[in-house]
């Protein structure tokens, strides 16, 4: 009689459910929606003719395709493949040495046994509410550290992150039991065979989301490139993308050189507003392949803390 009853409120609970889970489905399939769309709209852009963009505006599907964009930007490709083999290695090599530093920074202070972990705490705490500016970041690693033109000042800057560091410390703190560790110094194991052997194989979700938002930081970046990068040989794709919308611009403003290509180049149309959205197209590249590999992470990693006990 029991079992009956407690089916029977099972099944009361989950009808009346039914309705409020059909709503949020319903939202959340609205806002997938939502977010597609301007990729769609992108993409089907950046494949249009620009007089017919120019005349009728931006359009779902292209009314005459063309590849003149991709043209425009691809006319000389081999500094692109450049830009995306040095963006490439910078996002690889840089994510990972930012993740071993970070997570060796996190583990002592989430630590209770080690003493000073308040004051290295604050110390990180602190560098995200203050920084030094532009100047004497820029002095830094252009006078005292002669980075300048060097794939490792693009890596560098972002090798430590103070949310990150927190973010990871909260996580060893909370979801790392401490009889764990303890055990494992009973059974003789150093700081270091605890750290890589228990700590990390148990932080996969926290190290998943981080080093997927490290990476999108990495592929991304172009200021570095724009300050301490001069000889056109090691900037990023982003910064290259960055280069062709400012030469864009200028022959879009300059009547005097946008003649002479006429001239030498008769009906030709200057790609403006579809190489933007080319550039927007290029730029993402194969940073999209990244989600999937870290998605089953993703939301546990950051949703570290949110529930204790």
């Amino acid at each position: 009689m029991a079992t009956l009853t407690s089916k029977k409120k099972f099944y009361e609970v989950n009808q009346l459910s039914k309705g409020p889970n059909f709503l949020v489905n319903f939202m959340f399939w609205i806002y997938s929606i939502l977010c597609i769309i301007p990729l769609f709209l992108l993409i089907s852009v950046s494949f249009s003719d620009e007089k017919q963009v120019l005349i009728n505006g931006y359009k779902f599907w292209p009314e005459k395709f063309s590849l003149e964009a991709y043209k425009f930007l691809l006319n000389d490709w081999q500094p692109v493949v450049k830009s995306y083999g040095i963006s490439i290695f910078v996002t690889v090599v840089g994510t990972a040495i930012a993740m071993l530093m970070m997570t060796l920074f996190a583990y002592p202070i989430s630590r209770k046994d080690f003493k000073h972990r308040n004051i290295f705490s604050f110390i990180m705490f602190f560098t995200i509410l203050f920084n030094g500016g532009l100047v004497p970041y820029y002095l830094m690693y252009s006078q005292v550290l002669d980075l300048r033109n060097t794939l490792f000042v693009l890596m560098m800057p972002l090798f430590i992150q103070g949310f990150f560091v927190i973010l990871i410390r909260t996580f060893f703190s909370n979801s790392i039991p401490v009889e764990v560790l303890e055990s494992a110094k009973i059974d003789g194991a150093g700081e270091l065979r605890i750290f890589f052997g228990i700590v990390l194989p148990l932080s996969l979700p926290v190290i998943a989301s981080v080093g997927l938002l490290c990476t999108l930081g990495y592929w991304n970046d172009w200021f570095n490139s724009l300050l301490f990068i001069t000889d056109n040989e090691t900037i990023s794709i982003q910064f290259r993308m960055y280069e062709a919308l400012l030469d864009i611009q200028y022959l879009s403003a300059n009547s005097a050189a946008y003649s002479a290509i006429l001239q030498a180049n008769p009906g030709f149309t200057m790609p403006s507003e579809t190489a933007r959205m080319a550039m927007a197209i290029v730029g993402v590249g194969p940073i999209i392949f990244a989600y999937p590999f870290f998605q089953r992470y993703f939301v546990s990693g950051l949703t570290v803390g949110a529930v204790k006990g």
